[in-house]
């Protein structure tokens, strides 16, 4: 299991900003801020819903976030190991979600991540695994 963090310290301050420029995004439901944190060749699965590249993860979130009239995401760095242009990450969040029904969840999960340095510069997720911890 991955343990610590590793890398050069503008590398690992820059990914977790794009962790949290993700979770910013989920909480604004910004279709577009949040598919920039993609690389084009990214893979997305969370729970029995899987997608493989930018357009098509963006069109996955889409159909999920409109079941929720809000979503929150607050986010705790697990483990961050930074090797060159590529990085492993793992992340715990809670969730709190307000369906379109009116109904409350809260929900801890765990995102396992790969992430690229991107031609641009930018870390951008190539892969992440959504795994629900508890639901209440």
């Amino acid at each position: 299991m991955m343990r610590d963090f590793t890398g050069d310290l503008a590398d690992r301050i820059a990914i977790r900003e794009r962790i949290e420029a993700y979770n910013d995004a989920v909480f604004r439901k910004h279709a577009d801020d949040w598919a920039e944190c993609w690389a084009e060749d990214a893979q997305w699965k969370v729970g029995d819903n899987a997608a493989s590249g930018r357009a098509a993860i963006r069109d996955l979130w889409v159909r999920l976030m409109a079941g929720f009239d809000a979503a929150a995401m607050y986010v705790n760095h697990g483990a961050l190991l930074i090797d060159g242009d590529h990085a492993d990450s793992r992340s715990y969040m809670l969730e709190l979600l307000k369906g379109a029904d009116g109904s409350e969840r809260m929900i801890s999960g765990r995102y396992d991540d790969t992430l690229r340095r991107d031609a641009d510069g930018v870390w951008r997720f190539t892969s992440r695994s959504y795994t629900v911890l508890q639901v209440r």
